[in-house]
């Protein structure tokens, strides 16, 4: 697992990296720990979150660090098969097997063989498809359509999903045998807002993706900038950070990204004006440093100096709260 440090201010803060998964708040952090565990294993594993966390490039990352990294890693969107067409997607069918069967087709299983096999949104699956991908897991072995005899798999399976998994249980949608048996490790992924520290750390990485890939050279973000991309709610999660970069990188014309290369609901949702209220003598030309103490000490005074409910609004554990209120002299009551 890489290592890497900032220079200075806010941006100083040791951050790591897994496979592509940039990490410098204390949860993410927490979780990479737990994808390095989860990878030497041949269980199987549920990812759960948000819509645009990155469930796919965990489940990748457990993957490559996996005995199996040589072999193949394939994903399947759920949600995008066809009710009908699933038992053969997920494990073939035979020449004749039903009309338009013109020849064998191997199933996902078995293309994955001896590797990782990824079941997106795996709550979309049908009802009888899930009893029958059950069986699979238990018994390591698969039926094509219209075969007679059983084919042996070894095959990892990882599956996500973005649903309630309780409501999808209670419902009927996803069966309690199959969730258990998914679900000998569970991966819950953060939403952003719950890891605010890792967002300039991201920002900054996806604007050095997209700089390379326009052939661009941009220095960084304005500090507006800085300041919608620190407080916005992103509900599209990290997806909606890298779209936003990567539209601002295609915009704009000098080497600094500006508030005006950002997408307009972000400007328009949330927040520069409240934040701008409820920052005592807010200007244009602090530093991201000095934003991140005002901003703290707004909220501190909001929740009156509750650190729980301080640490929560800001997406951050208390420890690191009171790291950062200590390096910035903060106290409740400042």
């Amino acid at each position: 697992m890489a290592r890497e440090a900032g220079t200075g201010g806010a941006e100083s803060q040791e951050f790591e990296m897994l496979q592509g998964i940039l990490a410098r708040s204390s949860k993410m952090k927490r979780l990479l720990r737990l994808i390095t565990k989860i990878a030497s294993t041949e269980s199987t594993v549920l990812i759960t979150g948000e819509s645009g966390t990155g469930k796919e490039l965990v489940a990748r990352a457990i993957h490559y660090e996996s005995p199996r990294a040589s072999r193949a890693f394939v994903p399947v969107n759920c949600a995008a098969i066809p009710e009908t067409l699933f038992e053969s997607e997920l494990f073939g069918h035979v020449r004749g097997a039903f009309t338009g069967a013109t020849g064998m087709k191997r199933g996902l299983f078995e293309q994955a063989e001896g590797g990782t096999l990824f079941l997106d949104e795996v709550a979309e699956i049908p009802p009888l498809i899930q009893v029958k991908l059950l069986r699979a897991l238990q018994e390591k072995e698969i039926r094509r359509i219209g075969d007679h005899s059983a084919i042996g798999v070894d095959v990892r399976v990882i599956a996500a999903t973005n649903t309630d998994v309780n409501k999808a249980l209670e419902s009927g949608q996803l069966r309690d045998d199959l969730y258990y048996r998914l679900n000998v490790f569970q991966i819950e992924l953060p939403s952003l807002r719950e890891r605010r520290d890792d967002i300039p750390l991201l920002a900054r990485y996806f604007l050095e993706r997209y700089c390379r890939r326009q052939g661009k050279q941009i220095t960084g973000f304005s500090r507006e900038a800085q300041l919608y991309l620190l407080q916005h709610d992103y509900p599209g999660n990290v997806r909606e950070l890298e779209n936003a970069v990567e539209r601002a990188v295609t915009l704009v014309e000098g080497d600094l990204i500006t508030e005006k290369e950002l997408p307009p609901d972000m400007i328009q949702r949330r927040m520069l004006r409240p934040a701008r209220e409820g920052l005592a003598g807010y200007s244009p030309d602090w530093t991201l440093r000095e934003l991140e103490k005002e901003h703290i000490k707004a909220v501190l005074q909001k929740y009156s100096g509750n650190l729980s409910r301080t640490a929560s609004s800001l997406g951050v554990s208390r420890s690191t709260l009171w790291r950062k209120m200590r390096g910035y002299g903060l106290s409740r009551v400042s």
